[in-house]
């Protein structure tokens, strides 16, 4: 299945659910939909497709923040955010498919997860055992706009060095599994109304690796995997929004001895005091007296990194929306810049002098004004 194709169907149009479904009526459509295409129960040659297919949907609309997402962006939105792991591994299919029925594997798989993975029933690779981690970074609007590059410090799982991730110490001898004869996997035959089903599980007595220590390695007792601190340093580049997630390959954890995951750092950009952002453009609230909104003016207003002069025109209205373009966010996904836009706030002063009360009385009598 693939995660960035442009030729994928609209999600509520594979459910059949219009935009405004809530849970439930999405929850409904799947139900029948996975009765009705469930491998088990359906043998036509595009039925499986079609599971996963309804499944994906399922797993992006029934939450909040991928639905949101897709939502904003389309499959753009999932494809540069999310995995297929993110999008299937949050959602437990297998009890879903139980409460409608189904046996939580399929014929042929270990679970549904591993049918929705695409791994078919064999034993997990030691990239599948790599675990992804998160780290959330909070950056100020300055900082987003200029990009910064940050060190942070991480704690994590990894390979053993000492033993190399066998979990033995070096030099001694493996033996196989008794439990599973080496293969590092259980597997259970079921017979349900619906025809035969296979489980398959990893052995717990040899984590699935199918070999056995006899005397475990000194440094990490036998669990293949030691805990590090590490400091690492991360790029964050101009223009970058609240929610973006960085991908540091292989500065995950490992697991069991396996090769490292890889590091999700999500950016966090802080509200600031002075500037709203609203896209790729940045919002100020700029006043001005009475008489320059007048007479008009010339002033110096704050931008993201510096500061500009901006010509107020001659009978400026209070609430009107200037632009200095160019000074706004940097765009990450076309050059240039958005731009900066001023509010004008007119300050009516709340004491006046006699000559001043005087002077504006003048004023209101030759503008006619009662």
């Amino acid at each position: 299945m693939s995660y960035g194709s442009n030729q994928k169907r609209d999600y509520y149009e594979v459910l059949g659910v219009d935009r405004k479904a809530t849970k439930a009526e999405i929850r409904s459509a799947y139900r029948k939909l996975a009765l009705k295409y469930h491998p088990d129960r359906n043998k036509e040659s595009d039925a499986a497709e079609k599971f996963k297919e309804i499944s994906e949907a399922y797993a992006i609309l029934s939450d909040d923040d991928k639905r949101l997402q897709y939502d904003q962006f389309g499959h753009a939105g999932i494809s540069g955010r999310y995995s297929a792991q993110d999008i299937f591994g949050g959602v437990n299919f297998e009890d879903i498919l139980r409460s409608f029925g189904l046996g939580g594997g399929l014929g042929g798989f270990g679970s549904i997860f591993d049918f929705l993975m695409g791994r078919g029933a064999r034993r997990p690779s030691q990239r599948d055992q790599a675990i992804d981690l998160r780290y959330d970074m909070k950056i100020s609007l300055k900082e987003a706009a200029t990009g910064i590059e940050r060190e942070i410090t991480i704690k994590r799982d990894e390979q053993c060095p000492k033993c190399g991730g066998s979990g033995g110490e070096p030099g001694t001898p493996m033996k196989t599994c008794s439990r599973c004869g080496g293969r590092g996997e259980l597997r259970q035959v079921q017979q349900t109304m619906f025809g035969q089903v296979i489980r398959v599980a990893t052995c717990p007595e040899c984590d699935g690796q199918g070999k056995i220590v006899e005397t475990a390695c000194s440094e990490c007792r036998g669990k293949r995997t030691v805990r590090e601190k590490r400091s690492i340093r991360v790029q964050i580049p101009p223009g970058v929004e609240s929610g973006s997630m960085l991908r540091l390959k292989d500065q995950g954890a490992s697991y069991n001895g396996s090769p490292p995951g890889d590091l999700y750092v999500v950016v966090h950009v802080q509200p600031d005091d002075t500037f709203q952002r609203v896209g790729d453009d940045i919002i100020i609230e700029q006043p001005i007296s009475f008489t320059q909104a007048a007479l008009g003016a010339e002033i110096e207003v704050p931008t993201l990194l510096s500061k500009a002069k901006l010509k107020i025109p001659a009978g400026t209205q209070p609430g009107t929306i200037l632009r200095l373009r160019g000074q706004g966010m940097p765009r990450t996904r076309w050059r240039g810049n958005g731009d900066q836009l001023i509010q004008i706030k007119v300050e009516v002063p709340k004491k006046l002098s006699r000559q001043q009360q005087e002077l504006l009385e003048r004023l209101a009598e030759e503008l006619e004004e009662k």
